[in-house]
């Protein structure tokens, strides 16, 4: 859960393309909702481990969505990128995107994922990752669409960033 934290505020890059990270989740290799839950495979390999690198997976048959893996080597586990702020590479992004309002360039993992451009050509690849230029708020929440694990509070998000893919839910 630490990397997911961690990773708020540092900007992810893409051939130059990306922005700060403003919302992720955490998957362990114990977690029924995580790859890299059933062993590894040639497919998810890049989750067990060395650190640092993009695994990159195809959502619902349509998305690309990325992953920065965050365990010991032999040991899976990854986080999610779900949103990030766009800075660099406006333009780009927009062509990948279409002619959408800024806040929907890269808010959800999909559209994060199309915005830079990922695909499977970037598995295994370091990632480009820089410490952030000021310290913002954390909040952790559970995560968005789990169904194949007990909820967790592995979702971690700058509650002040307009970005956010979906705002987190309310204690009643």
């Amino acid at each position: 859960m630490t990397a997911a934290e961690q990773l708020i505020g540092w900007t992810l890059l893409v051939d130059g393309v990306g922005g700060p990270i403003v919302e992720t989740e955490a998957y362990r290799h114990d977690d029924p909702a995580s790859h890299a839950f059933s062993g590894q495979t040639a497919r998810n390999a890049v989750m067990f481990g060395p650190p640092g690198h993009i695994y990159v997976y195809l959502s619902y048959g349509i998305h690309w969505c990325m992953n920065i893996s965050c365990g010991p080597p032999g040991v899976g586990a990854g986080v999610l990128i779900r949103a990030l702020e766009p800075v660099r590479g406006l333009d780009l992004m927009r062509e990948r995107r279409g002619d959408r309002p800024l806040r929907e360039l890269t808010s959800g993992p999909g559209r994060v994922g199309q915005a830079l451009g990922a695909g499977p050509w970037l598995a295994g690849r370091l990632a480009d990752l820089r410490p952030p230029d000021r310290i913002r708020g954390v909040a952790a929440t559970v995560r968005v669409g789990i169904s194949k694990a007990v909820e967790q509070p592995w979702r971690f998000l700058d509650p002040d960033s307009p970005y956010v893919s979906r705002r987190p839910r309310r204690a009643a």
